[in-house]
C-alpha cells in the first residue's frame, strides 16, 4: 500500500532537528510524504556505539511493549532486527523479578513484554533502517541556529554545517526532536510566538550505572530482570536498584535515589547502595561479579513539559519526544511516548497529507494525549518524595492514589490484577483501564493474603547467580523452586 503524495503534488521537504530515536521515527513517518533531512550535531556511529549527544544511553533502558508495538508499526520487522543484533524480548512478568511499593510480583506466564538491550544497540538498529530509507539523508556535525519564518508559518531552519555557517535549509515542515536540550521555545519566541507554558516536577533523582560481566550460564538460562522499587508513601528518599541483562553477556546495573538519598560515582559505594534499598537482592547478585565499566552518574532527571499543543503554533512546525516532555527515567516512558505519538502523527498524515493547512498544529495535538498520560503517571509519584519541587497533585489525587495502591497490592496476589497493572505500566492502555468495572470489582475484593515473602528466583537462577540456597538476607528465608506462575513449590 502506497501512502506517498500524489504525483501531481509539488515535491515536499521535511527537516528533522535531532537524530536520536524520536527524530529517526519522525523521519520514517515523514518519508512517506516528503524527502527528509535529519540535522544532527553528532557524528552518527555506524553501529551500537556511544555518542556525545545521548549521555543517558549509559543507563538502563527498557522499551515497553506499548512502545515496541508502535515502532513495529512504523518499521515492520524491527523487533526481529533487534533480537538478531543481540537484544532480548523479555516476557512480563515471567522474566521479571520486581518488588513494587506493595510487594513482589508473581512471575505469571506472559502478559506483556519488553525489549532489553543497551540504548546504543536499540538506536543503532533503528538508525540503520531509517537512514536506509529512500529520500532520507542525515546532515551530521551540524547545529540549528533557529527557525526561519514567522509566527504564522515556519519555512525552514538556519544551521551551521561543516561546509557553511548560517545555512538556510528550506522546509515544508520542521520537526524538533532535539531532546532535553531543545531550544524550540526560544526559537519560536524569536519569530513572534508567545504563550508557551511550561511545567515541571523535580524529585532530585540521580542515576548511577555500572556494567558487570554476567555469570557463566546466565544468558543460556534466560536470567530475569531484577528490580527493587521505592515506596513513595514512605517519607524518605526514594531509592531503587535494577539489573537488566543486555547483549554480549553483560548485566547493566542502575541505581537511583531522590533528593537526600542519591547514589554517587564512587565504585566502592555501588554495591553497598544496592544492598541498602528496600531489598538487598540486587547488591547480593552483583557481589563478586566482575565490573566492566566505571560508574556513570546522571543528574538533571526532572519531569519537564512544554504545552506546545495549547499555544498558537505557526504552521509548518511541531515538536516531539523529549523536546515536548522529559520524564523521570525511572518509569521508562520516554521512548514509548515518542513512538506512540509519532504513530498517531502517521495516521493523521495518511488521512490529510503533508500539504494540509495546519498539519503541524494538528500533529502537535495528536501527540498530546500520549504525553499527558505519561506526565500524570510520573509526576503524581515524584511529587510525593521529600524535597520534591513543582506542580502539586490535582484535587482528588489522594483518593485515586489510594485506589491504585490497592490495585497494586492485588497485583501481588491475583493474576488478573497483575495483568491490569502491566497493561498500563507497559503503556498499552491508558490509566482509565484501571477503572473498568471488571477491574474495579477485582480491586474491591483483593488483599495481600498469600503474597510472596521473597524474591521469586528459581533454584536454577539462584545457583547460576552464586546465591546460597537459604535465601538472601532480608528476603524472608528460603524460597525454593518457582513455577511459571511464580508460586513457591
Amino acid at each position: 500500500m502506497t501512502h506517498a503524495s500524489p504525483p501531481s503534488s509539488p515535491p515536499r521537504h521535511a527537516v528533522i532537528i535531532g537524530g536520536s530515536l524520536a527524530g529517526l521515527l519522525a523521519a520514517a513517518v515523514l518519508a512517506e510524504h516528503a524527502t527528509v533531512t535529519i540535522i544532527e550535531a553528532d557524528t552518527l556511529p555506524d553501529g551500537p556505539e556511544p555518542r556525545r549527544g545521548l549521555p543517558q544511553a549509559r543507563h538502563t533502558h527498557l522499551l515497553w511493549s506499548g512502545g515496541a508495538r508502535a515502532i513495529e508499526e512504523i518499521l515492520p520487522g524491527i523487533t526481529d532486527d533487534w533480537t538478531a543484533a543481540g537484544a532480548f524480548r523479555r516476557s512480563l512478568p515471567t522474566d521479571l523479578v520486581s518488588k513494587t511499593a506493595q510487594g513482589w510480583l508473581p512471575r505469571h506466564k506472559e502478559m506483556q513484554f519488553n525489549i532489553s538491550c543497551s540504548r546504543d544497540l536499540l538506536d543503532s538498529v533503528i538508525r540503520s533502517r531509517v537512514i536506509g530509507l529512500p529520500g532520507v539523508t542525515a546532515l551530521q556535525q551540524s547545529r540549528v541556529r533557529g527557525l526561519e519564518g514567522t509566527a504564522a508559518r515556519i519555512t525552514g531552519v538556519r544551521a551551521d554545517t561543516p561546509d557553511e555557517e548560517n545555512r538556510l535549509i528550506a522546509a515544508d515542515l520542521v520537526v524538533d526532536a532535539s531532546g532535553r536540550g531543545s531550544r524550540a521555545r526560544n526559537w519560536l519566541e524569536a519569530v513572534g510566538v508567545s504563550g508557551l507554558k511550561e511545567a515541571g516536577v523535580d524529585s532530585g533523582l540521580v542515576y548511577a550505572t555500572r556494567i558487570f560481566e554476567a555469570p557463566e550460564g546466565a544468558h543460556a538460562l534466560g536470567f530475569p530482570i531484577i528490580n527493587v522499587q521505592s515506596d513513595p508513601r514512605v517519607p524518605v528518599p526514594g531509592q531503587t536498584a535494577t539489573i537488566v541483562p543486555i547483549e554480549n553477556g553483560r548485566w547493566q546495573a542502575t541505581l537511583s535515589g531522590t533528593r537526600g538519598g542519591q547514589p554517587t560515582a564512587d565504585p566502592e559505594s555501588f554495591i553497598p547502595f544496592a544492598k541498602g534499598v528496600r531489598d538487598p537482592i540486587v547488591g547480593e547478585l552483583l557481589e563478586g561479579k566482575k565490573p566492566l565499566t566505571d560508574v556513570s552518574v546522571t543528574q538533571g532527571t526532572a519531569n519537564r513539559r512544554i504545552f506546545f499543543e495549547k499555544a498558537d503554533l505557526p504552521d509548518g512546525f511541531f515538536a516531539v519526544g523529549d523536546s515536548v516532555a522529559t520524564f523521570n527515567p525511572l518509569y521508562g516512558q520516554g521512548m514509548t511516548v515518542a513512538a506512540q505519538g509519532l504513530l498517531a502523527v502517521r495516521t493523521l498524515l495518511r488521512a490529510k497529507g503533508l500539504a494540509h493547512a495546519g498539519i503541524g498544529r494538528e500533529a502537535q495535538r495528536a501527540i498530546a494525549p500520549q504525553v499527558a498520560v505519561a506526565w500524570d503517571l510520573a509526576t503524581s509519584q515524584d511529587i510525593l518524595y521529600p524535597g520534591a519541587t513543582g506542580m502539586k497533585p490535582r484535587p482528588g489525587a489522594g483518593l485515586l492514589n489510594g485506589y491504585v495502591e490497592r490495585l497494586m497490592t492485588g497485583a501481588t496476589t491475583k493474576a488478573s490484577l497483575t495483568a491490569a497493572l502491566l497493561q498500563v505500566i507497559t503503556m498499552n492502555r491508558a490509566p482509565t483501564y484501571w477503572i473498568r468495572p471488571g477491574v474495579v470489582w477485582e480491586v474491591l475484593r483483593t488483599s495481600d493474603r498469600g503474597a510472596l515473602k521473597a524474591a521469586p528466583l528459581t533454584a536454577a537462577e539462584r545457583t547460576v547467580a552464586g546465591l546460597d540456597q537459604d535465601g538472601p538476607a532480608g528476603t524472608g528465608g528460603p524460597l525454593g523452586p518457582v513455577d511459571p506462575a511464580g508460586q513457591a513449590r
